[in-house]
C-alpha cells in the first residue's frame, strides 16, 4: 500500500465555503508542505491542475532541491501542449529530481475553463485527443523518430535525446468514470484512478477496467482518490467533519450546484449526487462522507472516523484492488502530519515495509 498527499496550490484552509482560516499560496507554505511529505512516510504528492491552481510543473520543479525521496505526481492536460514538448519536459523533470516524477492525465470537466484556455472539445473528443497524445507519448520513449498523423496531432519526426531515469517512461495515472476513460485507462496508463465511492462499486470499477485491459494484452494498477479526517476517536472525527463544513450555507450549496451543472464529467456528476444532491445523509457508506463536495469540485468524500476505522476502510479498498492512495485533508500541513501519526502505524506501507528489510539485512 502507498500513501500520496496533495500539494494545496489553490489555497488552503481550515474550512470550507468561506474565507476565514484560508490560507494564500506562497513558496513557504508550500516548502512546509513538501517538506512534511517527503520525511513523514509519504510516497509522494498530487500537484493539481486548473486554472485556480498555481502551475504544477513550475512547482513541483521549485521543490527539487528541498525534497530528496517524495515522488510529484503532475497534473498534465494533453491539448495544452503537444506530446513531444511534454515528453520533453518529462524527461527532464525526471532526471533532474533523480527519477522522481509521475504524470496524472486529466481531460477537465469544466466546458467554460477549458474554453478560457483555447480548448473546445466535447467529453468524448478530449478522450480521443489523449488517446492519440498517449500513443504518442508512448512511442517517443521507444522509437528514435516518431511520425504519426491523427485527427488532432501531426508529428514528423519527433523525438526525445535525453531519456528519463525511469523506464521506459515515467508511470503514467488517468482516472474517469465514463466507458471513454475506462478505454484509454487500459490502453495506455499504468494506474487507473477512481475517486472515493463505496467499495462495492470502486470494486466493480476495477474489475471493469482490468478486464477491458486483459483483452488488450495489458496490466492495470488502481489507485483512488480521498480525503481523510482521522482522529484519536470517532467522535472527535465526526466533530471535525462537521467543523470542516459548519460556514457551508445554502448559498454556497446552490452556488457550487450551478456550477457543476454546466461540467460535463461524469465522475463529477457522480460526485455531486454524492454531495449537493444528498446534503441530508452525507454519510454514504460507513466512515465514507460526502461532505466535502458540497463545496468543492473533484473529489468530495472523505474517510472518516479513528485511526483503527479509517484504516480498516482503506484494508477493504486494497481488497478490491487499490494499492495506492492519494489523500489530503485541511489544513494540509496539519492534516498530513496527523494522518502519519495516527494511521500509519495501522497501515502496511511500502516504504515502511522497505525500511524494515533494509535495515534487518543490514
Amino acid at each position: 500500500m502507498e500513501v500520496f498527499w496533495f500539494l494545496p496550490t489553490a489555497g488552503d484552509s481550515r474550512y470550507l465555503g468561506t474565507d476565514k482560516g484560508k490560507r494564500e499560496v506562497t513558496p513557504e507554505y508550500l516548502q512546509q508542505v513538501a517538506k512534511a511529505v517527503d520525511t513523514l512516510g509519504f510516497s509522494g504528492a498530487l500537484l493539481p491542475t486548473g486554472k485556480a491552481c498555481e502551475d504544477s510543473w513550475v512547482i513541483a520543479s521549485s521543490l527539487i532541491p528541498i525534497t530528496k525521496r517524495m515522488k510529484f505526481l503532475i497534473a498534465l492536460r494533453p491539448g495544452f501542449v503537444s506530446p513531444t514538448i511534454a515528453a520533453r519536459m518529462a524527461s527532464t523533470f525526471d532526471r533532474m529530481s533523480g527519477g522522481r516524477l509521475l504524470l496524472n492525465i486529466v481531460q477537465g470537466g469544466d466546458p467554460v475553463e477549458l474554453a478560457g484556455d483555447g480548448l473546445h472539445l466535447e467529453h468524448n473528443q478530449r478522450y480521443e485527443m489523449s488517446n492519440e497524445f498517449l500513443t504518442v507519448w508512448r512511442r517517443l520513449f521507444a522509437e528514435e523518430s516518431v511520425d504519426f498523423k491523427g485527427k488532432y496531432f501531426d508529428i514528423a519526426g519527433g523525438g526525445i535525446h535525453q531519456p528519463p531515469i525511469q523506464k521506459p517512461y515515467p508511470p503514467l495515472y488517468l482516472g474517469g468514470t465514463s466507458p471513454a476513460a475506462h478505454e484509454v485507462a487500459a490502453e495506455h496508463v499504468d494506474y487507473y484512478l477512481t475517486w472515493g465511492e463505496p467499495v462495492e462499486i470502486v470494486k466493480e470499477r476495477i474489475a471493469k477496467v482490468r478486464e477491458i485491459a486483459r483483452k488488450k494484452g495489458r496490466e492495470v494498477k488502481f489507485g483512488i482518490r480521498l480525503h481523510v479526517i482521522v482522529r484519536e476517536t470517532a467522535e472527535e472525527a465526526w466533530q471535525a467533519a462537521d467543523g470542516l463544513i459548519q460556514h457551508v450555507d445554502d448559498k454556497v450549496i446552490e452556488e457550487q450546484k450551478k456550477k457543476f451543472a454546466r461540467f460535463d464529467s461524469v465522475a463529477q456528476r457522480r460526485m455531486t449526487d454524492l454531495s449537493v444532491d444528498n446534503r441530508n445523509a452525507l454519510e454514504i457508506a460507513p466512515g465514507l462522507w460526502a461532505g466535502i463536495g458540497l463545496a468543492r469540485e473533484g473529489a468530495g468524500t472523505a474517510l472518516v472516523g479513528d485511526a483503527d476505522s479509517v484504516a480498516e476502510n482503506m484494508k477493504k479498498y486494497a481488497e478490491a484492488g487499490v494499492d495506492t492512495f492519494i489523500m489530503s485533508g485541511y489544513p494540509h500541513l496539519e492534516e498530513a502530519y496527523r494522518t502519519a501519526e495516527l494511521l500509519f502505524p495501522k497501515l502496511p506501507l511500502k516504504q515502511h515495509t522497505q525500511e524494515v528489510s533494509n535495515e534487518k539485512k543490514a
